[in-house]
């Protein structure tokens, strides 16, 4: 058999392999443009319902002309204007940093069980915030979206620093999510006695505040969470190739140039600023930091951070969404707090992540 025989042998096995290569790289390319173009098609279909939903039943048509060419009655007008439309906004930028926020501390503890709300950095958050508010109403002064955000991430990042304080004197990460848990309960248990001996009578809307909400989001607050998170979404994208080569393991990261400890402060950074923002302005929300990032990375098929950090600011927005749509409508004109909605969707999600994560074992 002569070189050339050899040769065409050899192309032709190879040909074989780089065929289902491209197939396969096609199929996942799809399969994540599938998943973006239904979350986006999620999102308009929970907006127009957000928006025609409510005491108030304000048609598709209504809508269309009020947002677009500003036409309709006065009062369909302020309703979509001044309530509807804020609060959607806020609920979809903050779901998505909730989800960011979660993505990031995964990847910094390795864990899928790592989040804002299980490892109490939200609850710590809520404590200076609280006490913020308490100080400042009896004063009272006016307190600013920037006063707000400033002590939820200060609060973040005491939760956060004791929990890495904890995580190197644990034996597994059970114990630390134990540790992160009782953070919690230390910090909802001191909030709740400031606002106990609270004597101010305004101290009581801290109350529905502490259990989260997505009501009586105004314009302004739009646009303080736009700037925050979306600061926050530019940055996280930034670290996509750093992540990346990171969830490959730390000694490969490194062999690629990755600052280690300069990488590792940049998601604890991020992460307390992302969860401050959204307790800041809608209290501490359950579950949504650790089941959408799972769920996302299972409807994508992958965990590339370049379209998993994307996917889950979308998907933690629709998620948040459509569970204030039921925390409106459920028992109108009562209105759930959004945290009892999301862990009734997000702790079933946490449940299978752990019992499928055993049977791996």
């Amino acid at each position: 058999m002569g070189e050339k025989d050899l040769k065409n042998k050899a192309s032709q096995a190879e040909a074989p392999t780089i065929s289902s290569y491209h197939a396969e790289n096609f199929r996942r390319r799809t399969r994540c443009i599938f998943v973006f173009v239904l979350l986006l098609a999620a999102f308009v279909v929970i907006s127009v319902v957000n928006i025609n939903s409510g005491n108030v039943h304000i048609s598709v048509g209504e809508i269309a002309r009020a947002i677009f060419l500003r036409e309709g009655t006065e009062k369909n007008l302020d309703i979509i204007w001044t309530i509807r439309l804020p609060r959607i906004i806020v609920s979809m930028i903050l779901g998505g940093a909730l989800a960011l926020a979660g993505f990031l501390l995964q990847t910094f503890f390795e864990n899928p069980i790592a989040g804002p709300y299980v490892l109490g950095i939200s609850s710590g958050a809520k404590m200076v915030v609280a006490f913020v508010l308490i100080v400042y109403l009896q004063a009272g002064r006016h307190v600013s979206s920037f006063t707000l955000i400033s002590a939820a991430f200060i609060g973040s990042m005491i939760a956060t620093l004791f929990v890495l304080a904890v995580s190197h004197r644990v034996p597994n990460m059970g114990m630390l999510l134990v540790a992160g848990i009782m953070v919690g309960y230390i910090c909802n248990a001191i909030t709740e006695f400031m606002i106990t001996f609270a004597e101010d009578s305004d101290i009581a809307n801290l109350h529905v505040w502490g259990q989260g909400s997505f009501s009586g989001m105004t314009w302004s607050n739009v646009g303080v969470c736009l700037v925050v998170c979306g600061v926050g979404f530019i940055l996280t994208m930034m670290l996509s190739k750093p992540i990346g080569a990171y969830q490959m393991g730390e000694m490969y990261a490194q062999s690629l140039g990755v600052n280690i400890k300069f990488f590792r402060a940049a998601l604890i950074t991020l992460s307390s600023l992302l969860s401050a923002c959204v307790t800041a302005f809608a209290g501490p929300i359950s579950f949504v930091g650790i089941a959408v990032p799972f769920l996302v990375k299972g409807a994508m098929g992958t965990s590339k951070p370049i379209v998993v950090i994307p996917g889950c600011a979308l998907g933690g927005g629709v998620f948040c969404m459509i569970c204030d749509l039921i925390a409106r409508l459920a028992f109108a004109p009562i209105e759930l707090n959004i945290s009892t909605v999301t862990a009734v969707f997000g702790a079933p999600v946490v449940i299978y992540m752990m019992i499928s994560r055993r049977r791996m074992r």
